[in-house]
Parts: structure tokens; sequence; C-alpha cells
């Protein structure tokens, strides 16, 4: 693999939102984004600049987006991750038991699928989820639609397992999330 994987910058907010729209222009972005590609690209720069103020290695720590980078330094991929607290309700409406962290916001440009690049965004994003020391994480999650096939077989791949858990997703009365989980190691 010729990527090299990190966190993003606070000042790399323009090309987090050009890869936020590349991902929106996928052909499963409708299962696997919750935001269409009309409503991100009438986001203003200052939504951009504190998305990525947020999310960058300095930032306030509960947010933290890792990028793939080729040598020409061009991003070929991302994911997020968000530290979800036990007891405390998540942008997703329900309360966890457990001290977590949520991976959102996945994607890889085509020309990068297959080459190892989802593998180094999510060891990064474990990585980064266990050495948090307050909370300490006890297990990573993620969602993913019941349609989505090729991402379950991916997220299988790298150790996420279906929790049984189905979930509808904002204000959607049809469960058609499924919940997958990794747990810390021991």
């Amino acid at each position: 693999m010729d990527y090299s994987v990190r966190a993003v910058r606070a000042d790399e907010w323009q090309q987090i939102r050009e890869l936020r729209l590349a991902a929106l222009q996928d052909p499963v972005a409708h299962l696997a984004f919750l935001e269409t590609y009309e409503v991100a690209a009438e986001r203003p720069d200052s939504f951009w600049q504190e998305r990525a103020a947020g999310a960058a290695e300095d930032g306030p720590g509960a947010v933290r987006q890792f990028v793939a980078e080729a040598p020409d330094g061009r991003w070929a991929g991302t994911v997020s991750v968000l530290v979800e607290r036990a007891g405390t309700e998540t942008f997703f409406d329900d309360v966890p038991d457990v001290e977590q962290t949520h991976v959102v916001g996945v994607f890889v440009r085509d020309e990068a699928r297959g080459t190892g690049v989802i593998d180094a965004l999510f060891e990064a994003a474990a990585e980064w989820s266990w050495s948090l020391t307050e909370p300490r994480i006890e297990r990573v999650r993620l969602y993913v639609h019941a349609e989505n096939v090729r991402a379950q077989a991916v997220y299988r791949r790298l150790g996420y397992v279906p929790t049984g858990e189905p979930v509808a997703l904002h204000g959607s009365e049809v469960a058609n999330e499924l919940e997958h989980e990794l747990l810390r190691p021991v």
C-alpha cells in the first residue's frame, strides 16, 4: 500500500470538503450517509472549518477523522470516529451502556479499493479508540445499511460482528441499519 494514514489537521478543511462531496456522489451514498450531496455542497466554508478543527489531531478529542494520503498528496479515503459516553445520549438517539467509539463517514475512492486502504483506516480508528484513557473505550461500533452487502462483508473481514441490533435512523420507522461491533482486545 502506497498510502499513509493519519489524522486530519485543522487547516485541511478544503480537502475534507472535497472528499466528503466525492463520497456523497458514490452510487451507494444513499445507503451509507445521512446527508445528500446537495445539502453538503451548500454548506458554508465556516461549517467545514469547524468540522476540520473538531476532528483534527490536535482537536478537543471527542471526534477524530483519519485519511489515507497518496504519495502525491491526494486523499484516497477516510473514516471518522466519535466518542460515545456510557449513560449519555448519542447523536444517534441511543444511550450506550459502555464507553465506546462509533465509526462513521467511511469512504474509499474507487481507484484505492482493494489496495488495503480500508484496512489501514480501520486500524487507525481502532488504535486511536484503544489509546483513549478517559474514557477507556470498551468497544467500537458502526452502523451499516441492511442492503449494503459490500460494506458488511468488509466490516466482517475486519473483525466487526453483527450485534443483532437493528437500528432506525433519524425519524425513520424502518430499522434498516444493522449495528456491528469490535470489542476491546483482552
